[in-house]
């Protein structure tokens, strides 16, 4: 019954996107965020930035009044900032399925799955190379999870495909085995531009002349340069007026000094400069203000998440990111243990929470991630998509009403009587708390009796049932043949390439 009536409720809550009741966590002062850009204007002004390899992006900078020397790019104080001032406040992006479509900016959240990682774990595998089963799989689970809301890109490298081949089976993937957001290749501008052309053979080319459907996730090379690879796919999904994520992906002490107020500056003035060039290439371009800040170990050098350090930072940049008016991403369950364990999902919640609580609009990594990105694990990521579920409830905040107060309780029930018979409880039982399904609230002996299994085993019997109770969402088989038949020509038009 306990089961039956979980089901029962998240049918009816089941979010196309979130809407935040409860307030960002504003940390710092008028006095101090003022510092923050104005210590991001002298980097801009007296350090400068570089875009490595891409004359045509260095022209568009230099047309619009940059100080443009080799490579290095230099900005007069608000210059910058008067070039962002096309983007959108807020957007729409477009799922195949219509129902699932995404509002991004103002009071929005929404949650995506991991990205970027080569290996795959699960109890019975083990750590492994992906492969594109593993792929598809992390998009099915995707789509039949109510608390994921874009199906990221990346999601895990299939690597039993070939290097310049594997972008066309990833992005069938996320068209045939999801219905929800996606983001298309950036690594190289042709498969940025093979993953628009599928894109509108599934949503019309019609259509995607004034709609977004697909988007790009353009990472800086830190410390202040931009690479051909990067700024070549993000002139590619802006110029065909689809969207870009723009990320300052920094570990303060490598990639930044090792303080957080550089760190913090840092990561706006080189987001800046990503989200100026999508609006010289085409102004009104979709666009999201990203930042993925953390620490990292200064006797090792590995990288750390979760850290005080980090939080403090996310939060920082949440509140720049405001100022500027473009919807903001952040990162979201990140650990550095290789295993599901105390430490990661300590580390986890630490660095899921401050992203939400800094008004983030958009967090992918928000489920899957171990090993500091590197790897993606199946138990996590089940794990992680229902802890989303129960930070959904938290951003709901509270009602007040009469409903709420429950007085007609107090009538019915008198002094000293159990609450669970009364006709209130009846009434509000199935949704009045989050049911984590995979919290185990029940007695010592009904536990062991069950197994004594943990979380992780419960985790893993979990995705093994998500998966094969997967159902595919419907395409139109024109449609699809359309799709495998660029993939076999494209295919075709190109050797394998394996690094």
């Amino acid at each position: 019954m306990r089961r039956k009536s979980r089901k029962q409720s998240m049918a009816t809550i089941e979010p196309a996107f979130l809407t935040r009741r409860i307030p960002p966590y504003e940390l710092l002062s008028e006095e101090a965020l003022s510092s923050l850009e104005q210590q991001a204007e002298w980097l801009l002004t007296e350090i400068g930035i570089e875009i490595h390899d891409d004359p045509v992006a260095l022209q568009l900078f230099r047309e619009a009044g940059a100080s443009v020397k080799g490579q290095r790019l230099r900005f007069d104080p608000g210059h910058i900032r008067a070039l962002c001032e096309t983007a959108p406040k807020t957007f729409t992006m477009h799922a195949r399925n219509s129902k699932k479509n995404l509002e991004f900016g103002g009071d929005n959240l929404i949650f995506g799955a991991a990205y970027g990682s080569p290996f795959v774990t699960d109890l019975e595998g083990g750590r492994r190379y992906g492969t594109i089963e593993d792929f598809q799989n992390f998009v099915k689970l995707t789509h039949m999870s109510p608390w994921l809301h874009h199906q990221s890109g990346t999601i895990c490298e299939p690597t039993d495909v070939a290097v310049n081949k594997r972008h066309l089976d990833m992005v069938y993937a996320h068209l045939r085995y999801g219905d929800q957001a996606f983001m298309g290749s950036v690594t190289a501008a042709e498969r940025a531009e093979d993953s628009i052309a599928m894109a509108k053979i599934v949503f019309g080319e019609e259509f995607m002349r004034d709609h977004l459907v697909v988007q790009g996730n353009i990472n800086v090379n830190s410390p202040l340069v931009y690479d051909n690879t990067m700024t070549s796919a993000l002139r590619t999904y802006a110029q065909a007026g689809q969207g870009n994520v723009i990320s300052s992906f920094i570990m303060s002490g490598a990639m930044s000094p090792v303080t957080q107020p550089a760190l913090i500056a840092q990561c706006h003035a080189e987001v800046m400069i990503g989200i100026a060039l999508t609006q010289l290439v085409c102004p009104g371009a979709p666009v999201v203000y990203g930042s993925f800040l953390t620490t990292m170990d200064l006797k090792s050098g590995a990288p750390t998440f979760g850290t005080p350090e980090s939080t403090l930072a996310t939060l920082a940049i949440g509140q720049l990111a405001r100022r500027v008016g473009i919807p903001f991403r952040c990162g979201g369950h990140l650990t550095s243990s290789k295993l599901v364990d105390a430490q990661a999902m300590l580390e986890s919640g630490n660095a899921m929470n401050c992203g939400v609580m800094s008004g983030a609009n958009f967090i992918f990594q928000a489920a899957g991630w171990l090993e500091s990105g590197l790897t993606i694990g199946y138990e996590k990521f089940v794990i992680d998509a229902e802890q989303c579920g129960a930070l959904a409830r938290v951003i709901q905040g509270l009602e007040f009403d009469q409903e709420q107060f429950a007085r007609d309780a107090y009538l019915e029930n008198g002094i000293g009587n159990s609450f669970l018979g009364s006709e209130h409880t009846m009434r509000h039982y199935r949704a009045a708390n989050f049911d984590a399904e995979l919290c185990d609230p029940n007695s010592f002996e009904q536990w062991r009796d069950e197994g004594g299994k943990d979380m992780q085993q419960r985790a893993h019997y979990k995705y093994k049932k998500m998966l094969a109770e997967y159902e595919m969402p419907p395409m139109d088989q024109a449609t699809d043949e359309a799709l495998l038949e660029f993939i076999t020509r494209r295919k075709s038009s190109m050797d394998d390439m394996w690094y």
